[in-house]
């Protein structure tokens, strides 16, 4: 590996320690559902969100209800000692990316085939406090001034 590759690694790696996430692999639900619940809960305090996904009629929330709790306590983790109620936390982001797609058949009449496609996806929500952000904005405002 070259040095300027090593480098960008190791700053993608300390950005990486710095932000809150979790990730769902080849979650069986078709990635154009999977973003409705996505959708919804982007931008909103935590505690918010949790609500909204507990309350939803959609079966794609659960799944993303229990991935926003894996994040909550990846932050937890890595913020030893500091409260949830104090720390000002928002769903930053939440996407989903089109993952593998199983291809199947089903019988039709006259003895055709249909082809089904059993779509699944990935789910990625990242957490971050207000705080921090509006630090990080202030500081960039100051380094443009000077």
């Amino acid at each position: 590996m070259g040095a300027r590759k090593r480098n960008r690694a190791n700053q993608n790696k300390e950005a990486k320690q710095s932000q809150y996430y979790a990730v769902l692999r080849n979650c069986p639900t078709s990635p154009r559902k999977m973003r409705l619940v996505a959708d919804m809960i982007k931008g909103v305090e935590v505690n918010k969100a949790l609500d909204m996904l507990k309350f939803s009629n959609k079966e794609a929330s659960r799944r993303v209800e229990k991935l926003l709790l894996s994040a909550i306590a990846n932050w937890q983790v890595k913020n030893e000692g500091a409260r949830i109620e104090e720390a000002d936390l928002y769903v930053k982001t939440a996407y989903v990316d089109q993952s593998r797609t199983l291809k199947r058949i089903q019988p039709a009449p006259q003895g055709r085939a249909h082809r089904i496609k059993k779509r699944s996806n990935h789910v990625t929500v990242v957490i971050d406090t207000r705080n921090q952000v509006e630090e990080n904005e202030v500081v960039l405002e100051q380094e443009n001034q000077a």
